[in-house]
């Protein structure tokens, strides 16, 4: 699974790991790391979907973008960076 915010960029690299591993399998899922609501519910698809979960990187991040505050309230890039790869994690231990 791969989870990225942008449709046409993560499908991109979903076509690019495909034909480099010969793997079909691999999906994309939707996930905006700075939304709590969509941390929730990707994790909630993936413990829905999936058997197991044997492998989680957290590898996103952001820096260098203008002071910006969510719907949620929270500073963006804060939200982006820790909170939402924090909860992800926590959410995906169930």
């Amino acid at each position: 699974i791969l989870a990225c915010r942008s449709r046409e960029r993560g499908q991109a690299v979903v076509e690019a790991i495909r034909v480099a591993t010969g793997n079909p399998a691999v999906l994309l899922r939707l996930l905006d790391t700075s939304s709590l609501a969509s941390v929730r519910a990707f994790a909630q698809a993936v413990l829905r979907e999936e058997k197991r979960l044997d492998v989680l990187v957290n590898n996103a991040g952001l820096t260098g973008l203008p002071f910006a505050i969510t719907p949620e309230g929270l500073e963006q890039t804060f939200a982006t960076n820790y909170l939402g790869p924090f909860l992800l994690t926590n959410l995906l231990l169930g």
